[in-house]
C-alpha cells in the first residue's frame, strides 16, 4: 500500500468547495433580492450553475477518504477522529454565521422571517437540527447530515471489522438498495439509505479499494456501475435548479465523468509524485471555507451592492478572497488547537472511583467485660 500523502485529493477538495461557492454566489440567490442572477452575470451563470455538482465530488472523495481513514481503526478511534475533525470548525461557523444572521437577516432563510432564534443556534451546534425539526443556520449544512448517515453505515462496518470481502459486499448490497429504493416511493427509506447520493460514496469506496489492493475486475466493475448510476441521475439533479434559464444536463455528465476519472488516477497511483505543499494547505482550508462561505458571503455581497457601485463580479471575487482568509483563521485558531483536545476527550474513559479512599464507618458496640478478665485481655480480644 502506498504511504505518501494523496495531495491531489486535497486539491480536488478545494476545487469542489470553490465550485459550490461560485454556484451559491452567482446562481443560487438574487443578489439584490429582486432580479434573477442572469441579469447581473449573463454569461458567467451558464458556467457556474454546474458548480452545484461540487457537492457530488465531495461525496465521491468522502467515500474514498473515510474508507481509507477507517481501515485498521477501532470503532472508538473512528468516532473520535470524526468528532475532532468535524465539530471544532463547525461550532465556530455556527456561532459566527448565527450572530451575523440574527443581526443582518436576508430574505428567504431559516426561521422566524429569516432571523434565526437563539434556540436555532443552540440546536445547530449538535449538527442534528434537521431530524430535530429546526432550520439550519446556513443552507449548506444539509450535506453534513448526509455525511453523518454515511459515517453511521461505516461505523456499523467497523463494529465487525473492515475486510476486503465485507467492504465489497457493502458496496454490492448498498448499490442494489440505492437503485431499488427510489422505486418504492418511501421517503423515509430513501433518507435512511441515502439512495440519492449513495452511488458517489460507493464509487469512492471502490476506488479506495483499488488504491489499496489494486485494480481487480470486480472493483472496476463496481466503480463503473456507480458512475453509470450517477450519470443517469444528473439530469434530475440539474432540473431541480431554479436558475431562471435552461440548464442542459450533458455538461453535468461530463463533470461527473471527470470527477470519477480524476479519483481513478489517484487510486491507480498516477498522481503519487504530486506533493506540492500548497495542496495540503488548500485541503486544510476546504472544510471551514465550505461552512462559512454561503450565508456570510451573501450578506457581504448584498451590503456592498446596496451601498456602492462596485461591479458585481469584483464584489464576488473580493468576497471569495475574504472567505478564504476567514477559513484560514478558523483553521489556524480553532481547528488546529481544538482537534487534539477534542479527540483525547472522546477517547479518554472516565476515571474509576478510588475505592481505597472510601472508608466505611461501622459502629461496633462495646462488649461487656467478662469475669476475671483484665483490662489487657479486653484490649487483645
Amino acid at each position: 500500500m502506498r504511504r505518501s500523502r494523496l495531495a491531489v485529493i486535497d486539491g480536488l477538495r478545494l476545487l469542489a468547495a470553490l465550485a459550490v461557492l461560485s454556484f451559491h454566489y452567482t446562481v443560487a440567490w438574487r443578489i439584490d433580492g429582486v432580479r434573477v442572477p442572469e441579469y447581473f452575470l449573463p454569461t458567467t451563470v451558464h458556467v457556474t450553475v454546474y458548480g452545484l455538482l461540487g457537492v457530488e465530488l465531495f461525496f465521491l472523495i468522502s467515500g474514498f477518504v473515510i474508507c481509507m481513514s477507517s481501515w485498521g481503526r477501532t470503532l472508538g478511534q473512528f468516532f473520535a477522529s470524526r468528532v475532532s475533525r468535524l465539530f471544532p470548525a463547525y461550532w465556530a461557523a455556527v456561532v459566527i454565521t448565527g450572530v451575523v444572521a440574527m443581526a443582518y437577516p436576508l430574505s428567504g432563510g431559516v426561521t422566524d422571517g429569516d432571523r434565526p432564534r437563539p434556540i436555532d443556534l443552540l440546536v445547530n451546534l449538535t449538527m442534528l437540527q434537521q431530524p430535530l425539526g429546526h432550520g439550519a443556520i446556513d443552507g449548506v449544512y444539509w450535506t453534513l447530515f448526509v455525511e453523518l448517515k454515511f459515517y453511521l453505515i461505516m461505523a456499523l462496518m467497523l463494529a465487525r471489522g473492515l475486510t476486503y470481502r465485507r467492504v465489497v459486499l457493502l458496496c454490492a448490497v448498498w448499490m442494489t438498495v440505492a437503485v431499488l429504493v427510489p422505486t418504492l416511493n418511501n421517503p423515509a427509506l430513501n433518507a435512511l439509505t441515502i439512495s440519492e447520493y449513495a452511488p458517489y460514496f460507493i464509487g469512492g469506496i471502490a476506488l479506495y479499494l483499488i488504491h489499496r489492493f489494486g485494480p481487480a475486475p470486480l472493483l472496476l466493475a463496481i466503480t463503473g456501475f456507480a458512475w453509470l448510476v450517477c450519470l443517469a441521475r444528473v439530469n434530475d439533479r440539474m432540473s431541480d435548479i431554479r436558475s431562471g434559464f435552461p440548464v442542459p444536463a450533458w455538461p453535468g455528465m461530463v463533470i461527473v465523468t471527470l470527477s470519477f476519472a480524476a479519483l481513478l488516477m489517484v487510486a491507480l497511483g498516477f498522481t503519487d509524485r504530486v506533493q506540492w505543499r500548497w495542496l495540503t494547505v488548500a485541503g486544510a482550508l476546504t472544510y471551514p471555507l465550505y461552512l462559512l462561505h454561503s450565508r456570510l458571503g451573501h450578506t457581504l455581497i448584498r451590503a456592498v451592492h446596496e451601498h456602492s457601485t462596485v461591479p458585481v463580479w469584483v464584489t464576488i471575487a473580493t468576497t471569495t478572497a475574504l472567505m478564504m482568509g476567514l477559513a484560514w483563521l478558523v483553521h489556524r485558531h480553532v481547528e488546529q488547537p481544538l482537534a487534539r483536545p477534542v479527540r483525547d476527550l472522546v477517547l479518554t474513559p472516565p476515571r474509576p472511583r478510588d475505592q481505597d479512599r472510601i472508608t466505611a464507618r461501622v459502629f461496633v458496640p462495646p462488649q461487656p467485660r467478662r469475669v476475671n478478665e483484665t483490662p489487657r485481655d479486653v484490649m487483645t480480644r
